[in-house]
């Protein structure tokens, strides 16, 4: 062969060298899968101790449901009923016991978020009804027009389902 194959060649095989020499000085030994298989995925053996005393930071609808059986009735028949309360609302951790540690986001970025109108249909989020935030109505917050745990009801209807 001639050197301006071999020369990258060699290049190549030395770069490929020098990762498998510094996976092997920076990687953990405990490294990896383990013994139950993908169902924790990669992480290290030593580490899950630590793991285990981190606090579950969200809730789930069932104890927002609790509480707010009036929202959770409006959500639940709507498109909006599929998506966990916490993700508008923040973490429920704290809340009962601090009721200000959730709070009502009326931002329009909040619902731009899942709203914003995407060009291709290919994706489930790709077929969410979407807008164009620049004009629609961009001096307005969307709950301004727009209840959120069901965004089919539209003020002056009598019912909100």
């Amino acid at each position: 062969m001639k050197n301006h194959v071999l020369r990258p060649l060699f290049v190549a095989v030395g770069v490929v060298v020098l990762i498998l020499l510094a996976r092997e000085v920076l990687v953990p030994a405990d490294f990896g899968v383990q013994e139950r298989g993908y169902m924790y995925g990669w992480h290290r053996k030593g580490n899950e101790a630590d793991w285990k005393n981190v606090r579950v930071k969200y809730r789930t609808t069932a104890y927002c449901k609790e509480c707010h059986q009036d929202k959770y009735a409006d959500i639940t028949g709507s498109p909006h009923g599929a998506i966990m309360c916490e993700n508008c609302h923040g973490p429920g951790l704290a809340h009962p016991d601090d009721p200000q540690s959730l709070h009502i986001d009326r931002r329009r970025e909040l619902c731009i978020r899942c709203h914003f109108r995407l060009p291709y249909q290919a994706s489930g989020r790709g077929r969410i009804r979407g807008i164009d935030p620049a004009t629609h109505h961009p001096e307005a917050e969307c709950v301004l027009c727009h209840y959120p745990h069901n965004p089919r009801w539209t003020p002056g209807k009598e019912a909100r389902r």
